[in-house]
C-alpha cells in the first residue's frame, strides 16, 4: 500500500538515496533542506519528488517523517511533526527496518564503503532483482527484490541500527573523533555490528583492527596475507588495470581482469566476491560484471581539462588520500601529481594532522582550502597554516586564486575532500585557459 513520505534533510547523500528507493516502490515522496542546490537533488527533481525548505507548513499528520541524522530534536520540522502526530523514525532506524524484508549486505568500515557498497550492487543487480543504497546519494527499489545492498555508517553508532543477513567490513580506523573517545571504542562498536549479523561477516583480514575484533565463526576474512580465507595473489598492475587470482581455503578459484587501480580497489573487489562466493555466483560472470563497472559518484571521477586530467574523489581521511594519490601513480606514472584538498572538520583535521601531512606528501605540489567546518562543531581548533607548514610543497588556494594550477598544463589534478571542494573544482575549470600563471 502506498504511503505519504516526507524526509527532512532530503538532499543528504543517504537520504536522498533513500528517496529513491521510495518513490520506487510506488510511495509518495517530499523533502526538505537547504536552498543551497546540491547535485542529489537533480535525480529527485527529475522523478517529480517536491523537494521545499525548511517549515512547519511541509508537515501533514498522515505523511510518515524520516529525519536526517544530521538533524536534532529541536529543529522546526522534527518539533512540528511530533506536534502533529505524524509517525517520526530517524533515518538509521527506518533503513535497519527497510533491510530486513531482504537479504540484505551492510557495507560497513572507515573507508571504501561507498565503492564497496556500488560495486556489490552493481553485480548482483546483473544477476538479480537488487534494491540498493549507496552514500553518493544513489538508490533504487527494484520491485520483487531478492537483495538490499546498503552503506552501513558507524559514526554514532548509527549501525547498530541494522541487523543485516551479510556484513562487509572493509577495515577499522578511528574516525570521527568529534564521537569516538579512541579506537577501541571504535572497536566495541564493531563488535556489537559483528555479533548482530546474521548469516556472515567478510572482513579485511589485512587489517591491523580488524585482526582485534572478538573471535567468531561468522567472520570471514580477505585480504593478500596468507592467513585469510580469501587471498589475492598473483598481483600484476600497469596503466590499464588490474589482474590477480583469487584462492579461497586454499583452492584456486578464479583469475579475475578488472579496470581498477590501486590496492584498495583489489581489497573492495575480494569483499564482492566473497559474498558473490557465498551466494553461489558463477566467478565468470562475476568477472565479466566487474569489468562493466563505471565507479561511483564523486570516487576516482575523472574528465580531461586541456592537456590536465581532473580527478575529483571523496577522499577526507588520510588512508583514504593515500589510496586515492597511489591509484593516480599507478594510472598516470609519468605525470606530475598535484594535490588540491579541503580538510573537512577541525576536529579531524587537529586530531591526524600529521597524517595528513604525510599522505599529502605523496603528491608533487600540494594545495590546501581552509578547512570545511561542520554544524557539530563549535569552533575551529587547528588553523590550515599548521598543515600547510608540514607539507613539503604546500600553498594556500582559494577560489579567486586557482588560476595557479594552469602552471602545471599536462598534470593530473586531484581534488578532494567531503565539504564543498567541488566548488573550487568547478571555479578553476571555468576559467579561461592561461598557462601564464
Amino acid at each position: 500500500m502506498s504511503e505519504k513520505y516526507h524526509l527532512i534533510g532530503i538532499k543528504g547523500s543517504g537520504m536522498s538515496a533513500l528517496a529513491h528507493i521510495l518513490y520506487d516502490m510506488g510511495h509518495e515522496v517530499q523533502g526538505s533542506d537547504i536552498e543551497e542546490t546540491l547535485f542529489t537533488q537533480i535525480g529527485l527533481e527529475a522523478k517529480g519528488m517536491t523537494l521545499y525548505p525548511f517549515g512547519k507548513s511541509n508537515i501533514e499528520p498522515d505523511m510518515t517523517v524520516i529525519i536526517g541524522n544530521a538533524f536534532k530534536d529541536d529543529h522546526v520540522e522534527v518539533i512540528q511533526a511530533k506536534q502533529t502526530g505524524a509517525k517520526c523514525v530517524r533515518y538509521h532506524e527506518f533503513l535497519g527496518s527497510l533491510a530486513g524484508g531482504f537479504t540484505s549486505i551492510a557495507i560497513s568500515g572507515t573507508h571504501g564503503k561507498t565503492t564497496t557498497t556500488g560495486l556489490l550492487s552493481h553485480v548482483l543487480r546483473l544477476n538479480h532483482p537488487t534494491s540498493y543504497l549507496i552514500g553518493d546519494g544513489t538508490g533504487k527499489g527494484v520491485e520483487n527484490s531478492e537483495y538490499f545492498v546498503f552503506e552501513a555508517c558507524e559514526y554514532q553508532r548509527h549501525f547498530l541500527a541494522y541487523h543485516p543477513d551479510y556484513a562487509i567490513i572493509t577495515n577499522i580506523e578511528h574516525d570521527h573523533p568529534d564521537y569516538f573517545k579512541d579506537i577501541d571504542d571504535v572497536l566495541d562498536a564493531f563488535n556489537t555490528f559483528v555479533s548482530q549479523c546474521k548469516k556472515m561477516v567478510i572482513a579485511c583480514g589485512d587489517d591491523p583492527e580488524v585482526k582485534k575484533l572478538k573471535a567468531s565463526t561468522k567472520i570471514m576474512t580477505y585480504g593478500f596475507e596468507t592467513s585469510n580465507q580469501v587471498i589475492a595473489t598473483n598481483v600484476l598492475k600497469n596503466s590499464e588495470g588490474t589482474t590477480f587470482d583469487v584462492l579461497i581455503n586454499g583452492e584456486f578459484y578464479h583469475t579475475f581482469v578488472t579496470p581498477f587501480f590501486g590496492d584498495h580497489m583489489i581489497l573492495n573487489s575480494l569483499a564482492v566476491i566473497t559474498v558473490c562466493y557465498l551466494e553461489g555466483l558463477n566467478p565468470s560472470i562475476v568477472e565479466k560484471d566487474l569489468r562493466l563497472f563505471e565507479g561511483v559518484k564523486r570516487r576516482f571521477a575523472q574528465k580531461a581539462h586541456h592537456e590536465q586530467v581532473i580527478i575529483d574523489d571523496y577522499a577526507h581521511h588520510p588512508t583514504e588520500i593515500s589510496v586515492t594519490l597511489k591509484a593516480v601513480r599507478q594510472k598516470y606514472p609519468d605525470r606530475e601529481l598535484v594535490a588540491v584538498f579541503q580538510p573537512h572538520t577541525f576536529t579531524r583535521t587537529a586530531a591526524f594532522i600529521n597524517e595528513f601531512a604525510e599522505s599529502l606528501n605523496l603528491a608533487d605540489h600540494i594545495y590546501l582550502t581552509e578547512i570545511f567546518g561542520s554544524a557539530r562543531e563549535s569552533n575551529g581548533t587547528v588553523d590550515i597554516q599548521t598543515l600547510i607548514d608540514k607539507c613539503h610543497s604546500g600553498h594556500l588556494i582559494t577560489k579567486e586564486t586557482v588560476n595557479q594550477l594552469h602552471q602545471y598544463p599536462t598534470a593530473v589534478v586531484v581534488f578532494m575532500g567531503a565539504g564543498d571542494i567541488k566548488k573550487y573544482e568547478d571555479a578553476y575549470t571555468r576559467l579561461p585557459w592561461n598557462t601564464e600563471a
